[in-house]
């Protein structure tokens, strides 16, 4: 059953890692995926290829979701491309890690405008449109830092925190239009970027964790699909946590 069939979904920071994870999945649910990259150009056209072999219609786009203009072009291209969008994943994020007393304010600002600000720019982009279709489901990537804090990481505990406070928020302004918003925590994901990690450290986290594993892209993939869907249309103002019983 493909549990997302004729819908239009936009995803931000989809080039890679868990982004691309939920583009996938979605394609293959029967979901028209738009989805956006900052940097990596051949990377993107090459999911969009992937995504295109699955049957559904899929385009990439060069967009900064930080910029609140861009974010505006974005939708309207998205729009005149694919006519609707029913679900937007608010997935872009970056991490610039070191201890307060280290911390610059430009490390603090680039995490928030990226992480926190990009969420305001593109679910106020899409509101127009899901508040004519009266219909839509916003899924905003938090973290499992934005619920309990980690050393070193303050503007990503931060943003990510943020995020929680304007998910419940926005369920809150459009639920009576049956627009639904919630929120995924991901723990430990294993990604291109933990590649890089020491493999022993990696080891120590997997060890730390219930489930005794790291997470993979399409753990989350599958729980933004669960939110996406009708499976979950008396659902929203939530945070999911995806983290192997991490914070349990």
């Amino acid at each position: 059953m493909n549990l997302l069939e004729g819908k239009v979904a936009l995803i931000t920071g989809a080039s890679k890692g868990i982004g691309k994870g939920i583009a996938e999945v979605f394609a293959k649910n029967g979901c028209q995926v738009a989805f956006t990259y900052l940097s990596s150009a051949p990377q993107a056209e090459e999911v969009e290829k992937e995504l295109s072999s699955y049957g559904p219609k899929s385009k990439a786009y060069r967009s900064d979701a930080s910029d609140f203009k861009a974010a505006e072009d974005l939708v309207a291209e998205v729009l005149k491309d694919f006519g609707t969008i029913d679900i937007l994943i608010n997935n872009a994020g970056i991490t610039k890690d070191t201890l307060l007393m280290r911390m610059t304010e430009e490390d603090f600002d680039r995490v928030v405008q990226i992480n926190l600000k990009s969420i305001f720019n593109l679910t106020k982009a899409v509101q127009r449109t899901m508040l004519k279709s009266r219909a839509g489901s916003i899924i905003n990537m938090s973290s499992v830092v934005g619920i309990k804090g980690n050393a070193g990481q303050a503007n990503y505990a931060a943003s990510k925190a943020g995020i929680i406070g304007f998910t419940k928020s926005v369920a809150l302004e459009l639920g009576s239009r049956n627009i639904r918003c919630n929120a995924i925590a991901p723990g430990f994901i294993e990604t291109e970027m933990t590649e890089k990690l020491d493999e022993k450290t990696v080891q120590g986290w997997r060890d730390a964790i219930p489930l005794k594993r790291g997470g993979n892209p399409e753990d989350v993939a599958n729980a933004c699909l669960f939110l996406a869907s009708n499976l979950s249309a008396y659902i929203t103002g939530q945070t999911l946590q995806v983290d192997g019983g991490m914070l349990t």
